[in-house]
Formats: C-alpha cells, sequence, structure tokens
C-alpha cells in the first residue's frame, strides 16, 4: 500500500496511436535482470486532450515498448507521455526530468507540470516528462479488473468470524481470476524490471545520453532498480517517500501497518488539541476511542447507505498519509457525530463511477516482483499478530493486498539493489512517514553512499516535497539548478533537518493563500485523486 495516485479528470489524446487488440499467452516473470537493446521510435509529439496540460503548454504522445523484452519484435504497448520543455535559453538546459507519482500504479501522466512547483525557478532548465506506466490510465492497454471492487458497503476488513474472513478470500480470488481474463498476457509483464527498461526506451525515445528523475514512494524503488541496471545513464535524481528496497513487498506491508498505526493517533491528538472546534475529546485516546466506537456502528449499518467500517477506515487513511486534508477530514467526522450528516463523509470517499485501474495494476506490479505466501495461514497469522498492535490498518491492507495470495502469474525474485556508481541522489523523507517508515530512508542513504537525506522531522505526510517547506524545497531548487548536495554527515542519520509539512490551522478556508505552507502542493493534487487508497 505504497503511494496511490489516479488522474482526477479523465486525461486522454488528441493524438492517438494504434491500439493493441490481442495479446499472447502470458510468460512467467524473469528473474535475471538484463538491460533491454531494444529503442523505440521517436514521439511524435502532438495535442494533448487534458484541458490543464494544454494550459501549461504540454505537448502529449506515446512510446512504443515491447509487451516482452526478450522479444523486441513481438507485441507492442503503447504508453502515454507528455513534455513540458524547458523554460531557459537551450544553451543552459539540463535534459529531461522523468516524473513517477508512486503506486505501483499511479497515472504520472500530468505530472510534467511538477516543474512549475520548484522554487527559485529551480524546475526551468528542465524538460518535464509524465508518463503512464504500462498498464496505467491513458497508456494502451490499461487494466481493469473490477470496476466497483472498492465500491460503497463492503464486507467489514476485520474477520470478526470465520464467515466474513472466507467472504474476503472469494473476493480476492475473484479479483485474481478477473484480472486474469481481462488481460491474462499483460499480467505476466508487468514487474518492476519491465518498467524500468520502459524507462530506458522512453529516453531513447527522447534522444538523450541521459534523463533526471523525481520520483515519489514506490517510484523511489523504481528509480533504485533503474540506476542499478542503469547507473551511466541517471544525471541528478530526487527520492521522497523512499522505499526499503530489501523488504518489497509482504514485508513492507505489515511493516506500514506499525507505522500507520502512529501516524493517525497524530491527527487524533491534533483533532484533540482543537477541541473548541470539534468536540471530539480534549485528547488523543478520547478521540481514538470515538473513533473506533463510530466504526462498531457502521458494522451492519452503513452511513446514508454506503458508508460502512471499510469507507470510515479508509477516509481516515487519508489523515495518517497526508496532513493537507485534516481540516476536511476532522469537519466529516465531527458532523457525522453531532448531527448525523453523512454527506461530508460521502463527499470525502467519492463516488460512482468506480475504477479500477490503479488497483489492478499495482497488484499486478506488486504480486509478481517478489514472492508472497500462498497458504493463507501465513497470512492469517501474521496479520492477527500485528492487529494485535496496530489495529487501525492491519486488515484493510492485508484484503488490499490479498489478490497476490492467488496471483495467476508466478512472481519473481526482487533485484538487489546496487547503488554505489550512482554519484549524486537527493532523499527526502518525513520521521513519521507510514507508507514509507523512515527506516527505509536510512537503509537506502546505507546503500548509497553519494546520497543525502533531508529529513522532515516529526512529520507524518508521505512524500510531501514541494509543498512550500523553504527548507526543503530551496535545497531541491539549488540540487536541480547546480548538481550541488548538502554535505553528508558521519552515521546512521539524516543530514539534514527540516520542519515537515505543517499541520493546518482548523480556521483556515478550504482554499489557503498560496503563500501558506502547504498551499502549492495542494493544487498539485488537485490535479490528481486525494484518495490514496
Amino acid at each position: 500500500m505504497i503511494r496511490r495516485f489516479v488522474v482526477a479528470a479523465g486525461v486522454s489524446f488528441a493524438l492517438v496511436a494504434g491500439a493493441m487488440t490481442s495479446l499472447p499467452a502470458a510468460t512467467a516473470v524473469p528473474d535475471r535482470a538484463k538491460p533491454s537493446g531494444y529503442t523505440p521510435p521517436p514521439i511524435t509529439w502532438g495535442a494533448c486532450a487534458s484541458a490543464g496540460l494544454t494550459r501549461r503548454g504540454a505537448q502529449c504522445g506515446f512510446v512504443e515498448v515491447p509487451l516482452d523484452y526478450s522479444h523486441p519484435d513481438g507485441t507492442k504497448l503503447e504508453l502515454a507521455v507528455s513534455r513540458i520543455k524547458h523554460k531557459t535559453p537551450d544553451a543552459q538546459a539540463q535534459g529531461p526530468m522523468l516524473v513517477n507519482p508512486g503506486g505501483p500504479g499511479g497515472s504520472g501522466l500530468t505530472l510534467s507540470v511538477l516543474g512549475g512547483f520548484v522554487p527559485n525557478n529551480g524546475g526551468d532548465p528542465y524538460d518535464w516528462i509524465g508518463f503512464d506506466p504500462r498498464g496505467v490510465g491513458s497508456s494502451l492497454p490499461s487494466l481493469h479488473c473490477i470496476a466497483d471492487y472498492a465500491g460503497y458497503n463492503r464486507p467489514f476488513y476485520i474477520p470478526v468470524t470465520r464467515q466474513v474472513e472466507q467472504v474476503w478470500i472469494n473476493r480476492s480470488k475473484a479479483y485474481a481470476k478477473a484480472c486474469d481474463s481481462n488481460q491474462h498476457a499483460l499480467l505476466g509483464h508487468l514487474t518492476t524490471l519491465d518498467s524500468v527498461r520502459d524507462m530506458e526506451s522512453i529516453r531513447k525515445a527522447l534522444g538523450a545520453p541521459q534523463i533526471n528523475y523525481y520520483g515519489f514512494s514506490y517510484g523511489t524503488y523504481l528509480g533504485q532498480v533503474y540506476v542499478t541496471l542503469y547507473p551511466d545513464r541517471l544525471r541528478r535524481a530526487v527520492f521522497d517517500g523512499v522505499v526499503n528496497a530489501t523488504r518489497v513487498w509482504y514485508q513492507a506491508n505489515l511493516d506500514q501497518d506499525v507505522a500507520f498505526n502512529k501516524s493517525v493517533k497524530v491527527f487524533f491528538a491534533y483533532v484533540a488539541a482543537h477541541d473548541s472546534t470539534w468536540h471530539l475529546g480534549t485528547t488523543e485516546a478520547a478521540v481514538e476511542s470515538q473513533y473506533y466506537k463510530q466504526l462498531a456502528k457502521l458494522v451492519g449499518h452503513p452511513a446514508d447507505g454506503k458508508i460502512g467500517p471499510d469507507e470510515w477506515t479508509d477516509i481516515f487513511t487519508q489523515a495518517a498519509y497526508y496532513v493537507y486534508g485534516w481540516v476536511d477530514i476532522a469537519d466529516a467526522f465531527a458532523a457525522w457525530v453531532h448531527d448525523g450528516n453523512a454527506a461530508p463523509l460521502v463527499s470525502l470517499y467519492g463516488g460512482p463511477p468506480f475504477d479500477d485501474n490503479l488497483l489492478a495494476v499495482y497488484l499486478g506490479v506488486s504480486c509478481t516482483d517478489a514472492k508472497w505466501p500462498t497458504n493463507w495461514n501465513t497470512w492469517r497469522h501474521d496479520n492477527w499478530n500485528y492487529f494485535a498492535k496496530a489495529p487501525f490498518l492491519t486488515w484493510a491492507n492485508a484484503w488490499f493486498n490479498a489478490p497476490c495470495a492467488f496471483w495467476p502469474v508466478k512472481a519473481g525474485h526482487p533485484v538487489k539493489v546496487d547503488g554505489s556508481r550512482v554519484k549524486s541522489l537527493l532523499l527526502i523523507n518525513e520521521t513519521l512517514d507510514a507508507a514509507t517508515p523512515y527506516s527505509g530512508a536510512l537503509q537506502t542513504r546505507k546503500t548509497f553512499p553519494h546520497s543525502v537525506l533531508i529529513e522532515g522531522v516529526g512529520g507524518t505526510t508521505h512524500a510531501g516535497s514541494l509543498s512550500g517547506v523553504s527548507c526543503t524545497d530551496d535545497r531541491i531548487a539549488a540540487y536541480l539548478l547546480t548538481g550541488a548536495l548538502p554535505a553528508r554527515v558521519p552515521g546512521n542519520r539524516s543530514d539534514v533537518q527540516c520542519d515537515p509539512v505543517p499541520a493546518p490551522q482548523p480556521t483556515a478556508a478550504l482554499s489557503p493563500a498560496a503563500s501558506s505552507p502547504g498551499a502549492q502542493r495542494q493544487a498539485l493534487t488537485r490535479l490528481l485523486d486525494p484518495r490514496q487508497r
């Protein structure tokens, strides 16, 4: 359950390349990481169908890549890409900057706009390249299995009886089967290695000797594997919300369960500190008790027939990811408790038409990158043990990933990441980031001896750079402009300590002034779906 972004307003292209209509049979995921010798044709750039990209001067196109890089002359896929060109004179341009928002499965097509959010004109020398990874969004084909799988009022996440557990097991099996039925061959070619080779194909299609890279969350793992295979092709990189490459993916999700339990308590303490606004309790424990009380009431009695205990959990998971929406979530919490008003909850959760593309690709990558337990007794034992100490998200997270126990494609082995040849890397992580726990940033700093880590001390926001915190963002800008990194210090610790993304004030308007910390990131987030489940 790493970072999950989807495009909020359907991004499509006026320029359409040939869609793939049929796929050959799936093959097992390759276990050996080998660089690809495939070279795609150049990109034919044209107008973007997205009004937001068009307003910002973007161009759009497709990159043709093989379904299977071991058979480069076989069936092809089309990767959707966008570009916003450098704003400096050509002589001062510093090459392409690819961006990945995480997931896996997140749509990055709109993230060519990211350069405009770098302060001090730090993004100006780059051609910013957004792209939808294979299977995602506007890339062809895109993977969909059961569209409303995360629709309203699902079975209770917590398997309080064996009957409830069996319902979820059956749902998980059915989802895996539906993915297999819809895009059998594609499932065998959705690994991180495949996307790494796609990034190299994008580089070649751009005609660039090297790329720069800005990766969020899972995008940091994608970047780690890319530089392991192609260390000489990376010029500069920013990894924000850093994945621990030694724990993909089953153990990483168990690590998250503990971290999310801590981060949501920080949100409950925030609500308690502003009891004069929300009247939900004067201590963290009191607010937390109210949260679980309401969750229990929703079992079998969903608010407005839609928001059951699972949807309730999902809404509050947003608060454990980011501080940006804390006021909205606390307002909805109070409206439900005091007035029985479910409308704000329904608004936060979102409604039909539901789209499972992000989930489908997330599972397609995660289930095949590395082996998962196939004996359900292992899942049952581990998740009940973690639930005992971290009840907030453990079973929600388990069922999100449970189709991996029944996935129809053989899993491979994770790449052993090697950072020894990488000469320049900026790492960013907040101390209490739940989706990518801080220990992963420290591990990555060890793996990459020429990296530097900025810590947002005490913060809970996941991958929150370019949120207006000058201590962090100004250093990003300086690095992108000049290549200068802060000094690396001895020991297993961060090199620079900054304030985290600040919590909003309850009295602030829902659309704060553009100059306030976090406001510019909220503007970026509006381009994307903020629900991070």
